[in-house]
């Protein structure tokens, strides 16, 4: 809609204009008789700030009254609220990074006048450094924290810990005489549910009370979860990374990573992982740091007043984030790199790299899961892998791209029902009902039972001599007289086979499962739930092949390295590359995946089994749609997000892309210094634009500057309150000199302070493959589309989006490229002044007139009156 228009503020020095006139600024100058102060001023500047400090300038108020006045005069503090941003509205990077450049300057310029200030120089040096330090600490306890909560509670569904209600099942156990060491899990210490009601340890009876519990606890569970996130913190739900991302790219969602938020989602993420559904802890975790980020930032006037350096901040949490999700601190650095950051400069590469060791450190020194490590499925494999399991390797990577594209299509087509339907009315319901059947259905099946985790954990796990599992009931060699590490490759049991029929059952119903889960009201991870399903169709598949080249030795695939009684296929190898095959299918993530996965597994040897699969099930994912789920799902939402990945490949211009279009209203500006404060109030009163071009006169239509619709509201605000004489026909002036009024005038307001003197600005002929590139690479909220100077219109980030959607849906077949056969931009219009045909342009089904340049719509308000 065009009261949404995003109409933003942007910085640049240079502009397009001289590719078509190169003297269009200086006319620009001439023509308005004055010399334009272009120098860099501090955005919370006093409403004259054309005037330095200590200058005097000379107000004309009438014929011959002079007056000399000093600036401090007008207003002694800064304006409150002038440089800021409103909740959903997009920062301008440049802007942020001019009010940095300054504050760095006048600190250092100050620095050498006291011991004071050379303290306070010092600080401000240091304080990136404490902020990342804090996040880093307050990350890797909080994940702790998760963790050590999460296990107790899952366990607490199937009983409790009398001894020590506090100690999970594990723990309960640990310090018993009373175990075996194949039934290690039983002690008289542990009590099922069961045992505790009906004092029934086995039976079923015993089995239906456990069941009942179960089910009890995890409904109990995702009902606490839910109604703590709608009543305390609805911005506590789903993974956060989509969000995230928008965030780091500049949009503004206030409260997303406030306190409050922090808090629930905490909470409610133990709750959630607690009640069994089909999610994990670690997208969340990203949330989490990143809240933790936020917060400190605040403590720094560094980071609290400047969006861009805080974003800074908020990559290097991510990073932490990362690091305690999956013991992997420089695999987060380079997540924070490759998906979530936007702006990422050197010095925020150092930083990350520090809170993600900071953050590995804490929860190191927590040790939640008592095994000396980060996470609870840390592996490591002591038999190589050989050339030809690269087939299956890449037959696991075909699989992964293709569990992700059908999940992205699912879970999309799922999550806009919900919003287009009653059902998304009511949150709560959903969740009961997803957590109902998850539960139903996941008891009988013990791999589905369990915590997704540990589920990972024992597919990782490769058969050792002390396994007890199913997965690992081999008919063993009777002449196999010492125990040792490297078991050689044996006939499968009746439990093998029983657990491969149990796994089958399991991987469809994670994938119908995670599906219906992803999105709904309560924190939702996707990591573990994408990497479970990977490693359940992992180990199918390395089971498959132990038991092949078991039977077959004598094949010439397997014959020059498996011969008789070797060990040469580790099952949990193969579960461990399909869930990174999987999870690269789903986010797309690359170098940081394999990264990931190489720093869990500790050892260089399976880097290229993990590169393989992962840029397999990326290929085939991307056959499918270049889109991650996180970018669909921004895309779902509606953020203003311009994706670095995707490619510009059309021929379309500025012209068909800026506003106002031929069927709307005339583009909204403002004079110079021909409008009154009544005027400006009645201009944003009837329109929503968030900024309005400021151009010399109606009959010049030159550009001059841009104002923000915010900007001008609290000036104006602003000067009713702190200056005498101001009213409602009192002249704006924009200028740098005020002109000549009648005596009887009131008093002239000045807000050439809040002007931006230096838009960005492109020509009408500007290929739109440059125009998005400027606005990913530079960060802008909008900019100003002139022809020979004179303003034509406005693009904003949002006209963008809204272009490239509609090239997705209705583009025709491409025609050659504008630069082909062509010198330089293609000619539009012809000598006539009218429009030639568009042989080399996109033409849009839906966008079936074409736009006529003539002297009225050169000159767009000649005839409007504003």
């Amino acid at each position: 809609m065009e009261s949404e228009q995003l109409f933003h503020r942007g910085y640049y020095r240079n502009s397009y204009n001289s590719i078509t006139s190169a003297s269009s600024d200086e006319e620009l100058l001439d023509g308005a008789g004055v010399i334009m102060d272009f120098q860099t001023s501090e955005d919370d500047n006093l409403l004259d700030g054309d005037a330095s400090i200590g200058t005097h300038y000379t107000m004309t108020n009438g014929g011959n009254i002079n007056s000399s006045t000093h600036l401090l005069d007008l207003l002694d503090e800064p304006i409150p609220g002038v440089g800021t941003y409103d909740d959903f509205h997009t920062i301008d990077w440049v802007r942020e990074k001019c009010k940095d450049r300054e504050r760095h300057r006048r600190i250092n310029s100050k620095k050498k006048e006291s011991a004071w200030e050379m303290t306070k120089s010092l600080y401000d040096a240091w304080s990136g450094w404490l902020v990342v330090t804090l996040t880093g600490l307050a990350s890797g306890a909080l994940a702790g924290l998760i963790d050590i909560a999460a296990d107790w509670m899952t366990d607490l569904k199937e009983g409790i810990c009398l001894s020590a209600l506090w100690f999970n099942h594990e723990q309960c156990c640990w310090g018993s005489n009373e175990t075996t060491f194949e039934e290690r899990d039983k002690c008289p210490q542990w009590k099922t549910w069961a045992e505790l009601i009906i004092g029934q340890a086995e039976g079923p009876g015993s089995y239906i009370m456990n069941y009942i519990m179960y089910i009890f606890w995890a409904l109990s569970f995702a009902f606490l979860a839910v109604s703590l996130v709608k009543v305390f913190a609805p911005y506590a739900c789903g993974s956060g990374i989509p969000e995230i991302k928008t965030i780091l790219s500049g949009f503004i969602i206030r409260g997303y990573l406030g306190k409050w938020t922090l808090m629930i989602k905490t909470i409610t993420l133990v709750l959630a992982v607690a009640s069994g559904l089909s999610l994990g802890k670690e997208g969340p975790l990203v949330h989490v740091a990143c809240c933790c980020g936020n917060i400190f930032s605040y403590l720094f006037p560094k980071y609290s007043t400047n969006e861009a350096k805080k974003r800074e901040v908020l990559s290097a949490a991510s990073a932490a984030g990362v690091s305690v999700a999956f013991g992997a601190p420089i695999g987060g650095v380079l997540f924070s790199l490759e998906e979530v950051s936007y702006y990422f400069p050197l010095k925020t590469l150092w930083r990350s790299f520090f809170a993600a060791l900071v953050a590995a450190f804490v929860l190191r020194s927590i040790n939640p899961f008592g095994n000396s490590r980060l996470v609870l499925f840390y592996v490591e494999y002591h038999t190589p892998w050989y050339l030809f399991e690269l087939l299956p390797f890449i037959l696991l990577g075909v699989f992964g791209g293709l569990w992700g594209a059908f999940f992205i299509r699912a879970n999309i087509a799922w999550c806009r029902r919900r919003k287009s339907t009653k059902f998304g009315k009511y949150p709560v319901l959903e969740v009961i009902i997803v957590a109902a059947i998850t539960a139903v259905i996941a008891f009988p099946n013990p791999y589905t039972r369990l915590n997704t985790s540990e589920l990972i954990k024992e597919l990782f796990t490769d058969c050792g001599p002390l396994e007890s599992s199913s997965l690992c009931d081999y008919r063993n060699d009777m002449n196999a007289s010492k125990i040792v590490d490297d078991i050689p490759d044996r006939p499968a049991g009746t439990g093998v086979y029983s657990a491969i029929w149990q796994l089958c059952l399991a991987l469809i119903f994670k994938i119908i499962m995670t599906v219906f889960t992803f999105g709904i009201k309560v924190p939702s991870g996707l990591f573990i739930p994408s990497m479970a399903i990977g490693a359940i169709a992992g180990r199918i598949v390395g089971i498959a092949v132990e038991q092949l080249a078991y039977y077959h030795h004598d094949w010439f695939i397997f014959k020059e390295w498996c011969e008789v009684g070797a060990d040469c296929i580790t099952p949990g190898l193969y579960a461990m590359v399909g869930a990174a095959a999987c999870l690269g299918g789903v986010t797309r993530m690359t170098v940081s995946l394999v990264v990931i996965v190489f720093e869990l597994t500790g050892g260089l040897e399976y880097i290229v089994p993990l590169m393989a699969a992962v840029m397999t099930s990326k290929w085939v994912g991307d056959a499918f749609g270049r889109e991650g789920i996180y970018e669909a799902h921004i895309r779902l939402n509606g953020y203003p997000f311009l994706d670095a990945k995707e490619e510009f490949t059309h021929t379309t211009l500025a012209a068909d892309v800026m506003r106002p279009r031929r069927s709307d209203p005339p583009l909204a500006v403002l004079t110079q210094d021909n409008m009154t404060v009544e005027d400006i109030e009645t201009l944003i009163n009837e329109t929503s634009y968030n900024g309005f071009p400021v151009i010399m006169s109606k009959e010049s239509q030159r550009l001059v500057g841009f104002a923000l619709r915010r900007d001008l509201t609290i000036a104006i605000e602003s000067a009713r309150k702190k200056q005498e004489g101001i009213v409602g026909s009192s002249r704006v002036c924009f200028a740098q000199h005020t002109p000549s009024l009648p005596a009887e005038s009131p008093r002239p307001l000045k807000l050439r302070s809040i002007l931006d003197m230096s838009p960005f600005t492109v020509t009408d002929h500007t290929p739109m493959e440059i125009v998005v590139d400027i606005f990913r690479k530079l960060g802008l909220r909008q900019c100003l589309v002139t022809h020979n100077g004179i303003v034509l219109g406005i693009i904003t980030k949002k006209n963008i989006l809204e272009h490239l959607e509609q090239l997705k849906q209705h583009v025709e077949p491409l025609a050659p490229p504008w630069h082909y056969n062509k010198k330089r931009y293609p000619p539009s219009y012809g000598p006539d002044g009218k429009p030639r045909p568009r042989l080399h342009n996109v033409q849009l089904k839906p966008i079936a007139e074409e736009r006529e340049e003539t002297e009225e719509e050169v000159h767009l308000l000649n005839s409007t009156t504003l």
